[in-house]
């Protein structure tokens, strides 16, 4: 019994194509219910971050849109605060001006005014003077004529004291 020495491996032509059979259903069946459904997971993995990264980039787009649109609108703000001050400031300088005219003219109005019954109260007092030198002259004359005075005197008397008063 000795004599037979039994390979420790061996292999026969028939447990090859058993096998090569059995890895060759195997693959199939690895291919046909692991690879298959791990592709669709993977591709429909891949399309769901591409479409993330196109939402992304689409929302980063806008941002950056409304960004520009934002920064526009406040530079154009500015523009209309500045110019709406400008156009106050010139309003109020006109408008100051305007005032300053017209008080100066009421002031002026007011001299002239002022002048004019200074005018008329001079005038006014020079013809009171003029009754009461009348009056005095009337007295006078009544006067020189108790003393019999004639007409020449007393025009030389009155015309005497209106240069003295007048």
């Amino acid at each position: 019994m000795l004599d037979k020495v039994l390979p420790f491996v061996g292999f026969t032509p028939w447990e090859i194509v058993v096998t090569i059979c059995n890895t060759l259903i195997t693959f199939l069946i690895v291919k046909r219910f692991l690879f298959k459904p791990v592709r669709k997971m993977l591709a429909a993995r891949q399309e769901e971050v591409q479409n993330m990264y196109a939402v992304a980039e689409k929302t980063q787009t806008e941002a950056e849109s409304l960004r520009a649109e934002y920064t526009e609108r406040l530079a154009k703000a500015k523009e209309e605060a500045a110019e709406i001050v400008g156009s106050a400031t010139r309003r109020a300088t006109v408008r100051s001006e305007e005032i300053l005219k017209e008080s100066s003219q009421q002031a002026a109005a007011m001299v002239k005014k002022a002048e004019a019954n200074i005018t008329m109260e001079r005038q006014k007092a020079m013809n009171e003077i003029k009754d009461e030198i009348a009056g005095l002259s009337v007295m006078i004359a009544s006067k020189v004529v108790e003393r019999d005075i004639n007409e020449a005197d007393h025009e030389r008397l009155i015309e005497e004291f209106i240069d003295k008063v007048g």
